[in-house]
């Protein structure tokens, strides 16, 4: 029987070196796992700051988009105060006229000379008062028909040059080189002996 024990029992050809013991591999799945929750970490860590940035970036984002809504709102207010109140440094600058305009019509017994030289003043004040607010006159006696500033009424004989004013029925003005009204003119044009020479 001993015979058939022997028999029975087989000899393994496997060498220790192939079969990894059971400690071993229980150390390398423990040293895989580190590795792995080391990269999670960093990855996790990496994208915490990029959303810290991004959170940095929207909130620059949302003052500047901010800051351009209160520019904006502050030009509108600009303009539409400009518009409002543009004149106000001309109406300063008439009221002086209106008021000798009012003191003249309430003086009593008052000479001719008087009240034109009171007149003549006040003139003066306007003249002062268009000259701040940059209103320029356009009287064009003897000058030749601009058609940009003038405004021919009618044409008289006259030996001037043809298409030269002869007399400004209405002066006209600028407003910083804008015009606002053309001078009302009448010209020069050739007169009958004129035409019968040529």
């Amino acid at each position: 029987m001993q015979e058939n024990e022997d028999s029975e029992q087989k000899p393994t050809n496997v060498s220790e070196e192939e079969t990894p013991p059971a400690g071993n591999s229980d150390s390398m799945d423990s040293l895989a796992e580190d590795k792995d929750r080391d990269k999670d970490n960093e990855v996790e860590e990496k994208l915490r700051e990029v959303e810290k940035k991004l959170a940095e970036q929207q909130d620059a984002w949302l003052r500047a988009k901010a800051e351009t809504e209160n520019i904006k709102k502050r030009a509108q207010s600009d303009v539409l105060n400009a518009h409002k109140y543009g004149a106000e440094s001309l109406v300063q600058s008439l009221l002086p006229v209106k008021d000798s305009l009012e003191a003249a019509l309430s003086a009593e017994n008052t000479s001719i000379e008087v009240l034109r030289s009171g007149v003549e003043l006040t003139l003066k004040q306007l003249e002062n008062a268009f000259e701040g607010a940059k209103i320029k006159e356009i009287d064009p006696l003897g000058e030749k028909l601009d058609p940009n500033l003038h405004q021919a009424m009618s044409a008289l004989g006259s030996d001037k040059p043809v298409n030269t004013v002869v007399e400004v029925l209405q002066k006209g003005y600028l407003l910083n080189d804008r015009l606002v009204r053309p001078a009302l003119v009448n010209v020069a044009k050739k007169t009958k002996e004129q035409e019968s020479k040529d």
